[in-house]
């Protein structure tokens, strides 16, 4: 909006303090995922805890995505899926279908298909898949 007023001031804070504030993100999500890499995944012995913290893992890429451009915001999004994947094999193998964090899990799996990957139909079956599949239990 700015850049259509022809306030070439503003836009240039904007843009410095937009830059200003995905250094910070970035370094918070950084450091979440090597304590997750480093300390909480290799020390998780029961399922829903191994579940949690991959979930917690692809959440965290996946906020790097929202905001990373080019090549950053593709590995952000392949890490992202390779950790819901992963969580997902181990919630489907040791979760009921109705545990809250395999539900949550879900949730933030196709909240990353329509919002990073763009693909709003995938995102949408995977929510009915969830539903049915409870609604059958």
């Amino acid at each position: 909006k700015e850049e259509s007023r022809g306030n070439e001031d503003h836009v240039n804070i904007i843009r410095d303090y937009r830059s200003k504030i995905e250094t910070e993100l970035s370094s918070i999500c950084d450091g979440i995922l090597r304590l997750l890499d480093t300390r909480l995944i290799p020390s998780a012995s029961s399922g829903d805890s191994k579940v949690f913290y991959l979930k917690m893992k692809g959440d965290y890429h996946r906020y790097l995505a929202e905001f990373k451009t080019g090549v950053e915001r593709k590995e952000a999004a392949e890490s992202t899926l390779s950790a819901y994947k992963a969580a997902q094999d181990i919630a489907v193998a040791e979760l009921a279908l109705t545990h809250p964090i395999r539900l949550g899990l879900a949730l933030n799996f196709s909240v990353f298909y329509y919002e990073i990957l763009n693909s709003p139909d995938h995102a949408c079956n995977l929510a009915k898949q969830v539903c049915i599949s409870c609604y059958v239990c």
